[in-house]
């Protein structure tokens, strides 16, 4: 019963947005709320299966470990920034003088 259940979603999905291109006479924000509508509908048919649930309990347990990620200061993203601005600078450096290296062994060995 799973599969017709997220199978009918996908013809939702599908059917959505066929209408919302052969209504194309219409204003927009009439068929974008009616595809909003009707992936609406989808949304609410395919969480009504067992993958859909899954899905679900994901999600709300993914909110819950986002809330307890202790996200860094202003000052820390700056200076994080400024760090590897800095080794990029220096990494870009060090890869242009070992460039110049090898181009000044290759025109001494080819003459």
């Amino acid at each position: 019963m799973d599969t017709v259940k997220l199978l009918l979603s996908v013809l939702m999905l599908t059917g959505g947005i066929a209408v919302f291109y052969y209504l194309e006479g219409q204003p927009l924000w009439v068929r974008i709320l009616g595809l909003l509508a009707i992936v609406g509908a989808a949304a609410f048919v395919a969480l009504q299966s067992v993958p859909g649930r899954n899905v679900w309990d994901f999600a709300v347990a993914s909110r819950a470990e986002v809330r307890k990620v202790v996200w860094p200061s202003r000052q820390e993203t700056i200076q994080t920034t400024l760090i590897v601005f800095v080794m990029v600078l220096i990494m870009g450096i060090v890869l242009w003088l070992f460039d110049m290296l090898l181009m000044a062994i290759v025109r001494g060995v080819t003459g």
